[in-house]
């Protein structure tokens, strides 16, 4: 099987790439400290290269069909592509914990209960942290920065929804879509725009303008990245609106060997001709939006099913993630211009 390597993680060209994936290890440990502090900055950097390696796994993967397919999928590269002696350091850091993080953060963004995000809060916030200390790791960082509300966000429905009177232990309804709504416009409320949005918004909402989608939209880059060029997740999208591989292809974006996703302006336009895209599609930026994070087909399956026309009859089919990004979207947007998406026309050209 061929491996990609994940182009942030820095590879000195010796015998192969396993043992020089070693040789950066030790080299971000910086072995000549002391050897306490070695060891910790060891254990850190161990744990950095290991996150950074399975996300070249998960972006291949992308959309696993069943959630079984994602561990198969990491041990499987675990086992081609890292060192005994590498295995054996992180089986001192407990390098199970730190992989199950990961996947558990994949398959409950796209299992359909919010609620079970809320406990993934204090785990993320304590990785956030270890993820901002190194340049390497840092767009990782913003993504897991940008996305810790959703947790909060679930968290805070969890608290607000009366369980179910039943005689069986209590059972919490699923969120409605007005609270979802409620919790997400609270969530914005007090919190200013991010501070790279000055720089950026101007000219995202040119790009918007000329492919001939409402400039509003340009808001979407907060929520996908909090306008930070650099962002990537641990599913493989990377830029200002977090294109998958796949989706920048299709969009005659490169990602090998220089990964235009990371160009503002072009990733910028590849996101605005998606939309625009998908709005003449469904008809409906909702749909659009949930297409645009969940996928078109899965979105169309589920329409097709359930003989639905709107995006809140699917909405409790669809990934925990996407049921939140919607109103998340409608809240930045109500926040930041004071539109709803029912207030968003195609601009004529």
């Amino acid at each position: 099987m061929t491996t990609q390597r994940n182009s942030l993680v820095k590879f000195r060209p010796v015998e192969n790439g396993r043992r020089a994936g070693i040789l950066t290890v030790f080299a971000l440990a910086g072995f000549g400290s002391r050897a306490g502090a070695a060891g910790e900055r060891l254990k850190s950097a161990l744990t950095i290269w290991l996150l950074l390696s399975l996300s070249s796994v998960l972006g291949a993967q992308e959309k696993a069909d069943r959630p079984e397919d994602l561990g198969q999928a990491v041990e499987q590269w675990m086992k081609e592509n890292l060192d005994e002696r590498v295995l054996e350091a992180l089986n001192q850091i407990d390098q199970e914990r730190v992989r199950a993080f990961f996947e558990e953060l994949q398959r409950r963004f796209g299992a359909s209960s919010i609620y079970d995000l809320a406990s993934l809060k204090e785990t993320a916030s304590r990785l956030l942290p270890v993820l901002q200390t190194f340049e390497e790791t840092r767009p990782y960082a913003v993504w897991l920065e940008t996305h810790i509300d959703y947790f909060e966000a679930s968290d805070q429905m969890r608290r607000e929804v009366r369980p179910a009177k039943t005689n069986a232990p209590p059972v919490l309804p699923r969120p409605s879509i007005q609270l979802q709504r409620t919790v997400w416009n609270r969530q914005l409320l007090k919190r200013p725009s991010p501070p790279l949005a000055r720089a950026w918004l101007p000219r995202l909402k040119e790009i918007f303008l000329a492919e001939r989608v409402p400039p509003a939209l340009a808001w979407v880059a907060e929520v996908e990245s909090s306008f930070n060029p650099a962002a990537r997740s641990p599913a493989g999208a990377a830029g200002l609106f977090q294109l998958m591989p796949a989706t920048a292809r299709s969009l005659n974006l490169s990602s090998w060997p220089r990964d235009e996703r990371l160009e503002p302006e072009k990733n910028a336009r590849a996101a605005a001709q998606y939309l625009r895209s998908l709005y003449r599609h469904y008809g409906d930026w909702r749909l659009a939006l949930g297409a645009y994070n969940a996928g078109e087909s899965r979105v169309d399956r589920l329409l097709k099913k359930y003989k639905a026309t709107t995006f809140d009859a699917i909405a409790y089919q669809l990934p925990a993630e996407t049921q939140m990004y919607v109103p998340k979207v409608e809240a930045t947007l109500l926040k930041r211009e004071g539109l709803a998406l029912s207030d968003l026309k195609l601009p004529k050209g």
